[in-house]
């Protein structure tokens, strides 16, 4: 069955199409995949699939798309508050 590993950066993006056999988990799409090839020690810690989070474990489906996620920079949720604490300080 046809799969797509996908991977982003900053400002480059890839897309690789592949074929599995049947039952064939994440894990082992990605260890036989070209994005490891090109990236060799790529952090696979952050999967999804169609941009839900999955396990490496997760079984494949005809046509799904194992996306590699990097990990975020900063924390959503800590630059709001600091947003808003220099709204609050602007206000003064």
């Amino acid at each position: 069955m046809r799969i797509e590993v996908a991977y982003a950066l900053e400002k480059e993006q890839f897309l690789f199409s592949q074929e599995v056999a049947e039952g064939c988990r994440v894990d082992q799409a990605l260890a036989d995949s070209a994005l490891l090839k090109r990236f060799p020690n790529l952090d696979c810690s952050y999967l999804g699939i169609f941009g839900k989070r999955v396990e490496p474990d997760q079984i494949l489906q005809e046509g799904d798309r194992i996306e590699v996620y990097r990990p975020l920079k900063a924390d959503p949720r800590e630059r709001r508050r600091e947003k808003v604490s220099q709204e609050r300080e602007a206000e003064q």
